[in-house]
């Protein structure tokens, strides 16, 4: 399926890339690939959203399974969201982006409160923003925060870097006959349990008419290939033409 010309996008990547080939943490060398590969993107004229997971730091969901309190460790998620946001808003800098990390949990003297405004301003003059800390509030995840945030900035689509390239209908990391969707509706996502973003974060972007673009971000020059209209990606559209 060719995407439409998209003019603004949110990039969600999951913590875990930040490690590189680490068990846990954030690999500078790494992420300073990751920037480039954004970087690259933006250089096609694209404004550029991005939103990163904390799950190579921390996982609220993880703690709580634990025994942790699941609003304290949520919390603690978020706060592992936003040391990944400046990782990358360093990387990004190194190589010569403006960038502006906004925060859903005030921290004043580490970044900008979530200002939409103040964000599309960014946008326009050309930087990339990266928003952190989910929705702000505990049992959301980051997909969550990501649909809401693409939502808010009237992006033209979500496109989530992952470890495997694209919709299977089981985990091809378990099954070597999974199959891989090319397109998919947000309701057979929803209804098969399909484990792209959680259900809030399908219906929230169901409901916007926001493409979700889910690709691998291991996979070199990937992300300005999916932007191009090639790379192998699936699509989740209710536009399945």
């Amino acid at each position: 399926m060719t995407l439409p010309k998209m003019n603004r996008v949110l990039l969600k990547l999951s913590g875990e890339v930040l490690m590189g080939d680490q068990q846990f943490g954030i690999d500078p060398a790494f992420v300073l690939e990751l920037a480039k590969e954004v970087k690259a993107a933006k250089e096609t004229g694209l404004e550029i959203c991005l939103v990163i997971g904390g799950g190579n730091i921390f996982r609220g969901m993880a703690g709580a399974a634990q025994g942790m309190d699941r609003a304290q460790a949520d919390y603690m998620g978020m706060l592992a969201t936003v040391m990944n946001a400046l990782a990358m808003q360093s990387a990004l800098e190194q190589i010569g982006v403006e960038t502006r990390v906004q925060s859903a949990v005030q921290m004043d003297q580490v970044c900008e409160p979530v200002i939409r405004r103040r964000a599309e301003r960014h946008l326009e003059k050309g930087r990339i923003v990266i928003f952190a800390a989910g929705v702000g509030a505990p049992y959301f995840t980051t997909d969550s925060g990501a649909a809401l945030r693409a939502a808010e900035m009237k992006c033209d689509a979500l496109l989530k870097g992952t470890s495997v390239d694209g919709v299977y209908d089981s985990d091809p990391k378990k099954n070597a006959d999974a199959k891989r969707y090319e397109t998919v509706s947000y309701g057979k996502v929803l209804a098969d349990d399909l484990k792209v973003m959680d259900a809030s974060a399908v219906a929230l972007c169901r409901d916007n008419d926001i493409p979700i673009v889910v690709f691998s971000i291991r996979e070199k020059g990937n992300v300005a290939k999916v932007l191009s209209g090639e790379g192998t990606q699936t699509v989740v559209t209710d536009h399945t033409a």
